[in-house]
């Protein structure tokens, strides 16, 4: 990866700070200020001020003023504390391509923080972007052919089949509450007669910075498209479903089908521009959703990064 950007580490020594959980809550407590931080860095790594899961919740609650729950969201996580996740349950031997979280959705986390409660034995890093640079870097056929946006289809089942419930992406039982919610998002669905949910949004390619201005690539097409599938389970589903019956597809806002080339050209300019975050025990990152994207390596052995977001 070419590593032309990084984000800023912050330790103990380098701020004058106890090298302790204590030591961190202080410092963000007081002189540290985490929106100026990430306005100027992008991302922060706190690192060296060993940080366990117990002492992780008051930390979280200087870091993500408004904690918010995984409403909507499409990887495979478990809530493990009060609106905190694993990170993702993807397979330890497939890559996750950069992303923003949820830049699918009408509405998407401001700020997200990392915690490494167990580094892997070998990779597992999390790799990071600049998404202004991924969206200058890309063919000038390909950004023309996304200006119109893109729409993404969801199929959740009801509690047995492929791919996420509906349930579990929307953290409730009641078909009234999913229908409450998706109401206000622009979305248009669908209940099928084995109890599922099609849901369908199109939304822009890019996005504006709140608080810069700059245009950003702010899309997971690459994650939704057939060209984009990683492993054996998921290339068999697109072998044997039609496209409109996969747990998640992509095209053009139009319905015009995305050519492979160009998710592919997208996948591979922002791997080209990432920087690995290689974790240690008790890290923590805080990245701006809208200014950075992120990954995951693959790894071998037990690894556990949790995650949480604020608005």
């Amino acid at each position: 990866m070419q590593q032309n950007w990084a984000p800023k580490e912050i330790t103990p020594d380098a701020v004058g700070a106890e090298p302790t959980a204590d030591g961190l809550r202080d410092l963000l407590g007081g002189r540290f200020d985490v929106a100026d931080g990430l306005l100027h860095e992008k991302a922060l790594v706190f690192r060296g001020f060993g940080v366990e899961p117990a002492s992780l919740d008051p930390i979280l609650d200087l870091l993500l003023p408004n904690r918010l729950a995984y409403v909507q969201g499409n990887s495979p996580r478990t809530k493990v504390g009060k609106n905190v996740y694993t990170s993702t349950e993807y397979p330890a031997e497939y890559p996750i391509s950069m992303h923003n979280e949820l830049s699918y959705a009408h509405q998407w986390p401001a700020r997200l923080v990392f915690f490494c409660e167990q580094a892997a034995a070998t990779g597992g890093g999390t790799p990071i972007v600049d998404s202004a640079a991924v969206l200058e870097a890309l063919d000038p056929e390909v950004r023309a052919a996304f200006s119109g946006g893109v729409r993404y289809t969801q199929n959740l089942h009801g509690g047995r089949g492929f791919g996420k419930s509906w349930q579990e992406t929307f953290e409730t039982d009641s078909r009234d509450e999913v229908e409450t919610y998706l109401a206000s998002t622009g979305a248009t669905w669908e209940w099928n007669a084995s109890g599922g949910l099609k849901l369908r949004q199109v939304r822009p390619s890019t996005t504006r910075h709140p608080v810069t201005g700059a245009e950003v690539w702010f899309n997971q097409s690459d994650q939704w498209h057939v060209a984009g599938l990683d492993g054996d389970m998921a290339q068999t589903l697109a072998q044997i479903l039609p496209e409109d019956d996969l747990p998640q597809t992509v095209s053009f806002a139009d319905g015009t089908p995305i050519p492979a080339e160009y998710i592919t050209h997208v996948r591979d300019t922002a791997w080209r521009l990432a920087v690995d975050v290689p974790w240690r025990t008790g890290d923590l990152m805080v990245i701006d959703n809208v200014a950075v994207a992120h990954g995951r390596q693959s790894f071998t052995g037990p690894r556990r990064v949790l995650v949480a977001m604020s608005d």
